[in-house]
């Protein structure tokens, strides 16, 4: 009699399973990994500064994680979200986003959806629920005083918490049409005095390490 398929297929071991295991973990980290390179892309072209922008704050964050002896797994989800901060920027509009000059009170309540707006975007994506949520709440404030959701002190996650700190590094030190940018030392200065209100000083005290 003629053997099943089943019957016919080899049966892995258990070293063989999880080896298939791992193998197909590393394909869909691969391709998580190129769905955020194509997000950021995508914001890219809209504003060439936005592109540039979450390259530098994913880098500055990595530094600051490195500080605070953030584990391998959390450092992986940081840095996504910290590439992908930016991304709801694309539900902007251009007369908005674009614009040469301070926006008005309008327009700065229309972008700061924009962290509302990427994590619609990313919630339901997965691989992409824990960045999500950092970068929903990237603009909080350690104080309380911040948006979307007006979280304090350790409501924030705290993966937005090392993205707020590195995010207003870089806009700090980098020409905007409205301003001209902040040498490094002013720059570092200011965030330190902005530790526990708009900064978490454990975030802080890292951040000084690695940049003063």
């Amino acid at each position: 009699m003629q053997k099943s398929v089943l019957e016919q297929t080899p049966q892995l071991t258990p070293a063989q399973t999880r080896f298939h295991m791992l193998k197909m973990e590393d394909r869909f980290r691969e391709q998580v990994l190129a769905m955020a390179s194509t997000l950021v892309s995508l914001v890219d072209l809209r504003d060439c500064y936005t592109g540039g922008h979450s390259t530098r704050v994913a880098d500055y964050c990595h530094r600051i994680a490195l500080e605070l002896g953030v584990n391998e797994t959390e450092t992986e989800t940081l840095l996504l979200a910290a590439s992908l901060h930016d991304v709801g920027k694309i539900g902007v509009p251009d007369h908005i986003l674009l614009k040469k000059g301070l926006l008005t009170e309008d327009e700065f309540e229309h972008i700061k959806k924009h962290s509302e707006f990427g994590w619609m975007v990313l919630r339901g994506v997965e691989g992409f629920e824990e960045a999500s949520l950092i970068l929903l709440h990237h603009h909080e404030r350690f104080d309380g005083g911040g948006y979307p959701g007006d979280l304090s002190g350790a409501q924030i996650p705290f993966g937005a918490r090392i993205v707020a700190v590195a995010d207003t590094y870089d806009a700090l030190t980098t020409n905007r049409p409205y301003r001209n940018k902040w040498e490094h030392d002013r720059a570092v200065a200011e965030i330190e005095r902005c530790s526990g209100t708009q900064f978490d000083p454990k975030v802080i005290d890292a951040f000084m390490r690695a940049f003063a």
